[in-house]
């Protein structure tokens, strides 16, 4: 009995110590950093970031405390201030309605100030509050009663943590978007700092602001070489409401750009301490030849093509689709000339009339809206005060423009939601390459695509947190990238060749200028490529003899009424289509394919997307994945399908050193009871194996059968994951494949819990094809029963049916021998209170 538990004690650390050194090579290869709750002492809640581009320092506001990190040292603890609310408050908010959880202070702002303070902004129990961070110290400010000093917050942090809202410091003042009062139901852009009677905001009507949700901002200052007519700084705002313009029986949300002016200061009689400069126009992401658009705004990144001039500022646009079910996102880019344009251009008309056609106003003259500029001020309109009240008038009237500032998607991905963005530019200012679009998703995710001309190529899918930590924030600081989640902090490499480990990933990124050299690495060159594909003639140096658009055949075998789903990665707006053999049951899922395996399904399955090709609009169709199904032969070990990630072969291993921990715990101690009494029980030698002590409180998913050679001829749920959960559909397995473009699909075996009905994909990780799993749950099933109510017994309905076989093939000392362990292992205190569920059970509730 000890040999085997000796065993497990040597066997556990190393199999953990695997465990890690495979989670550091996946990031650890370019000196990438994690960051989790143990680093951060349990704080949680990361909601903004604010870094020190000179120090590089990053400061980090999270619930009722701020912490700061040293991204050059990140192995070093960071320094952390706790900023909570008194016991009084956080009662009073609970008894205003408000739960216990949101009645924290979730630190919302943290900006910048000009003499070396940073200042901070909390939704302090729903009563927002604003304070002085000193950066040398690294405190808050104290009030001469030994509190921390603070002003009120509202108009510059939203009351709630879960509310939309953006700021940004222009020139030391402060600009925001938020809500501003304690239900959530009135909306300001206003300016919220500096003098009193400079700080403005946006007319209460549903024309300026129709239920908005604020998503980003940015502040573009015009520059003294490149601004020849004087035009004043601007400050944008980026959001989605829903549209008046639109009469339809249901709430049709746009995406929207504001801009005003920096030394706007209001009218003197119309519009007083409101703008009197703001303007919005629609943005409109829509791929025209399929007429599909993507009408709600989740992410902005705002960056300069030509660094240092603020007229190549380019806006990169993240969306998804009111209209569609499934799971779709977006990227468009919009450049600010052209929101200039619109701005420039015609008012639209809102009035509403009997009439079927209105006359609109005459625009009068200065144009309204427009920032004060040299030939304005020429002639005597040295501030907004002195507009006259029909100028202001006519733009509190009109503040939407006519026109729209419309571009056609870079990046279409089906199935999946992205939450952040930012981008990187490639070559030089004389010679542009193109850009690097890092994607962080709501499942952990970083993904990178490169955006060369028309065509977007996935590079990489990074997995960084858990499912269940959505990526909401991603900072770009000499050459890596700072990506958040509301535990986590990751630093990782964003720039370089060196970023692309394989032969494959390196040619489809040679269009950013990389190239995959004779020592077996990928390094940069000013070499331009040859005539033609330029990604397709360098996958043609790799040893996989492929193109970009000419992928091999993965020859798949398969049994009769597998279920399984042919991966193919879409890229493009346009949509993919497959060929296949005309006697097939298959359905498409966004881009991929399921089909049921029958003899008339066997054949060749092509994956072809429509692409826009080098230099022209007119789509393109590129083959993305081949396979050719095949029966398996009935004399071999069959297919095998394997995890496509190392996260999920590290949660498999996780489970089970867990597993094996629980057994040495429960050997151990059973053999020192047996040595205590040993004249009192005695268990037959036959009884059990040295593998009757592993998990003994089994899952309650029904295992496979011992006489399957193939996990491939097992049925089991489809499952569709979705925000991190895993939704059974129906049953059949997936497989797993290398889908073209670099698209890594996992080929997780999902089990059916009896228990709700519900696969997921926590709950399979425990669970093992192994034969001797049958004999442990029969022990377990005969343990509870009786002592766990009937929803435990009916939930292991199915493995006693098993056990009974099973009984009969042991015998009666074996029957005997679990009689007495069962006696030995009811007298112990654990088991005479309800059996408390295993890991498995509990992650599926």
């Amino acid at each position: 009995m000890m040999l085997p538990g000796g065993a497990m004690l040597i066997l556990l650390p190393m199999l953990c110590l695997l465990w890690g050194a495979s989670w550091a090579a996946t990031l650890g290869g370019l000196g990438d950093t994690i960051l989790g709750p143990k680093e951060f002492r349990d704080v949680a809640n990361f909601s903004t970031f604010l870094l020190d581009q000179s120090s590089g320092m990053l400061y980090l506001g999270a619930k009722d405390a701020i912490l700061a990190v040293d991204t050059n040292k990140p192995n070093q603890p960071p320094q952390m201030i706790v900023w909570d609310v008194p016991v009084d408050r956080r009662k009073s908010c609970v008894a205003k309605g408000k739960t216990e959880a949101d009645c924290n202070n979730y630190i919302r702002l943290l900006e910048f100030l000009g003499d070396g303070r940073i200042y901070a902004c909390g939704t302090y129990a729903f009563d927002p509050q604003c304070a002085f961070l000193e950066r040398s110290s690294f405190t808050l400010e104290k009030s001469e009663d030994g509190g921390v000093k603070m002003e009120t917050g509202k108009g510059k942090c939203p009351f709630e943590p879960s509310q939309h809202y953006t700021a940004v410091m222009a020139g030391g003042t402060l600009y925001t978007a938020a809500t501003s009062n304690f239900l959530g139901t009135l909306f300001d852009i206003s300016r919220a700092t500096g003098p009193e009677q400079e700080r403005i905001r946006t007319e209460r009507s549903i024309n300026w602001l129709s239920d908005p949700e604020f998503v980003s901002s940015a502040f573009i200052e015009q520059s003294a070489d490149s601004n020849p007519t004087g035009d004043d700084d601007k400050i944008y705002f980026f959001f989605t409401e829903v549209a008046k313009e639109y009469d339809l029986y249901t709430k049709v949300k746009v995406p929207r750009v504001a801009r005003v002016c920096k030394s706007d200061v209001g009218g003197m009689k119309t519009l007083q301490r409101r703008w009197t400069t703001f303007l919005k126009a629609e943005l409109v992401c829509e791929d025209k030849p399929s007429g599909q658009r993507y009408n709600i705004l989740t992410d902005v990144f705002t960056t300069q093509h030509i660094p240092g001039d603020p007229s190549s500022t380019h806006f990169y646009g993240l969306f998804t689709s009111q209209w569609q079910r499934e799971e779709v996102s977006a990227v468009c880019v919009f450049s600010l000339s052209d929101i200039s344009k619109v701005m420039d251009g015609p008012f639209k008309e809102l009035k509403k009339t009997c009439e079927n056609w209105i006359n609109p106003e005459p625009v009068p003259t200065p144009r309204p809206g427009q920032c004060l500029n040299s030939a304005l001020k020429a002639e005597g309109f040295e501030s907004s005060l002195k507009l006259p009240d029909k100028v202001l008038t006519f733009v509190r009237d009109h503040p939407l423009m006519e026109n729209s500032v419309t571009a056609a998607p870079l990046l279409v991905r089906k199935g999946i939601t992205y939450t952040k963005l930012a981008v990187t530019q490639t070559g030089t200012e004389e010679r542009p390459r193109g850009a690097v679009l890092h994607l962080g998703t709501d499942r952990g995710e970083l993904h990178r695509v490169a955006v060369v001309g028309q065509n977007a190529t996935l590079l990489q899918e990074i997995p960084l947190f858990s499912s269940q930590e959505p990526v909401n924030n991603i900072l770009l600081h000499q050459g890596r990238a700072l990506v958040g989640s509301p535990l986590s902090l990751a630093r990782i490499q964003a720039e370089g060749c060196a970023l692309y480990p394989s032969c494959e990933v390196c040619a489809r990124a040679r269009g950013l200028g990389c190239v995959w050299t004779t020592e077996g690495a990928c390094r940069p060159t000013t070499e331009e490529p040859g005539p033609g594909d330029m990604i397709d003639d360098a996958l043609r140096k790799c040893d996989i003899q492929e193109g970009r658009c000419t992928p091999s055949i993965r020859e798949m075998r398969v049994s009769k009424g597998l279920r399984l789903l042919l991966p193919c990665t879409q890229l493009s707006p346009r949509p993919c289509s497959w060929e296949h053999p005309p006697h097939r049951h298959t359905r498409q899922h966004h881009s991929d394919l399921e089909v049921t395996v029958t003899e008339d399904s066997l054949g060749v399955y092509i994956c072809t997307c429509q692409e826009a090709g080098p230099g022209i609009r007119e789509p393109t169709p590129c083959r993305r994945a081949a396979y050719q199904l095949t029966l398996e032969d009935p004399t071999s070990g069959g297919a095998v399908a394997t995890a496509g990630g190392r996260h999920v072969l590290a949660i498999y291993i996780l489970f089970f050193c867990g597993g094996l921990a629980f057994g040495v715990f429960l050997i151990c101690f059973v053999n020192r009871r047996h040595s205590i009494a040993r004249q009192g029980h005695h268990l037959p030698d036959n009884s059990l194996s040295s593998e009757k002590g592993r998990d003994l409180l089994g899952s309650s998913a029904t295992p496979q059968s011992p006489s399957s050679a193939s996990l491939l001829s097992e049925g089991f749920r489809l499952t569709e994951k979705r925000n991190g959960t895993a939704t059974t559909t129906t049953s059949t397995t997936l497989l797993s494949n290398q889908g073209n473009g670099g698209h890594s699909y996992s080929g997780t075996l999902i089990h059916n819990n009896p228990s709700n009905g519900h696969g997921n994909s926590l709950y399979a990780n425990c669970n093992t094809s192994s034969s001797e799993l049958k004999f442990t749950e029969i022990l377990a099933a005969d343990m509870l029963d009786g002592r766990t109510g009937e929803r435990e017994k009916g939930n292991l309905n199915g493995v006693e049916r098993e056990g009974d076989d099973v009984d009969e093939g042991l015998g009666d000392g074996v029957e005997q021998g679990m009689k007495g362990l069962e006696d030995e292992l009811a007298s112990f205190p654990m088991f005479k209170s309800p059996a408390p569920l295993a890991k498995c059970e509990e992650s599926s509730i």
